[in-house]
């Protein structure tokens, strides 16, 4: 149910139970309410006064004169006070007085009455009825319990209007905390998107989008012991490009590194999701091959030459493989130098075959 189909009271959980109770904790019985309704016909003539010099004290406080601002509200308000210090002296307190007590409450913190303010106000109405009572009341007796009525009922009231006022705090309470914990889950949720694209970053290599070779022995190592595990075998694959240093000082870095960018999409492209693909550094990759034998990365360099080959023509490289396992297992740093030498040991093959088959001058 939305809360503008409620009233206050079915709001904020108010039975007549409630306000009984609140009564006999005051001692408001009905014989004060008896008195109150006796003592009306002597004061409603003289209320509309009593208003008049309430605001006058009202207004010269700077504060209170701000947050009524013009005289079109000052006009209502009176109107409305009016019609608060009748409802004192009507004699029925029931729970439609309860709920435009209740209203009153929560119109004064909507505008931004603070409770000190409130409270002032009401010490300034108290002696003004207060004096009027014994003013126009006929009796020392009738003044007496007049006066103590009126002050059990002004009590009972200001207890109603702080109800609207805790319940008011209350709510922005958990409106703030709401909207604080909002922020809190979307801030941690930025810390960790922005610590997630960190730790990709510093895995990263930012020309070619491979693993750099910070985590490489690290990868190594843990692929190794999984191998161990699983009794399966891990090839490492070191790679060089030919003659790259030619293609830097012929064609320019920026070109360089397109060449870069280019052999390192062709490794991924022929690479599996559990192989781990790395630029080295320079013109130089390497490959982790978890599961797999020398026969099989053989196979995987045909479809990365043939890769290569149909996109650039002239380009060529120079691969080293070693693997570990399954029967015996390297540490990571032999089996990386191993790659590394037979890589070198195909670059001076190739070199050979080239020289071989340009004729001397």
């Amino acid at each position: 149910m939305k809360k503008t189909d409620q009233s206050l009271l079915e709001q904020m959980r108010i039975t007549d139970f409630a306000i009984t109770n609140r009564k006999e904790l005051l001692f408001f019985t009905k014989e004060d309410e008896t008195i109150l309704k006796n003592a009306k016909p002597y004061l409603e003539n003289k209320i509309g006064a009593l208003v008049e010099r309430f605001y006058e004290m009202q207004t010269s406080v700077p504060d209170i004169a701000v947050l009524i601002g013009d005289s079109d509200t000052l006009a209502r308000l009176k109107t409305a006070q009016h019609r608060y210090i009748l409802d004192l002296f009507s004699g029925y307190y029931d729970m439609e007085y309860v709920n435009n007590r209740l209203r009153i409450g929560l119109v004064h913190k909507r505008i931004g009455v603070e409770p000190q303010l409130y409270l002032a106000a009401v010490y300034t109405l108290r002696q003004l009825l207060r004096e009027l009572i014994y003013q126009e009341l006929p009796s020392d007796a009738e003044r007496i319990a007049t006066a103590s009525s009126f002050q059990k009922l002004l009590i009972f009231d200001v207890s109603l209007v702080f109800d609207t006022y805790i319940r008011s705090m209350v709510s922005e309470i958990e409106v703030s905390k709401s909207k604080l914990e909002t922020y809190a889950r979307v801030l941690e949720e930025k810390v960790m998107e922005r610590t997630m694209q960190l730790e990709v970053l510093s895995k990263t290599d930012p020309l070619t989008g491979l693993l750099n070779v910070r985590h490489l022995n690290e990868t190594l190592v843990r692929s190794i012991r999984a191998a161990q595990r699983r009794k399966e075998a891990v090839t490492f694959a070191y790679m060089d490009i030919n003659d790259f240093k030619v293609i830097n000082d012929t064609k320019g870095h920026q070109h360089g590194d397109e060449i870069l960018k280019i052999v390192a999409n062709a490794l991924k492209a022929v690479s599996r999701l559990e192989d781990h693909c790395f630029r080295y550094g320079g013109d130089e990759f390497c490959v982790i091959m978890e599961n797999c034998t020398l026969a099989d990365a053989k196979q995987w360099e045909g479809r990365l030459l043939q890769l290569l080959q149909e996109q650039i023509a002239h380009l060529t490289v120079s691969i080293g493989f070693a693997q570990t396992g399954p029967d015996e297992y390297t540490s990571s740093d032999e089996i990386i130098g191993r790659a590394d030498e037979l890589m070198y040991r195909t670059k001076r093959r190739m070199k050979d075959a080239q020289n071989l088959a340009t004729p001397s001058s």
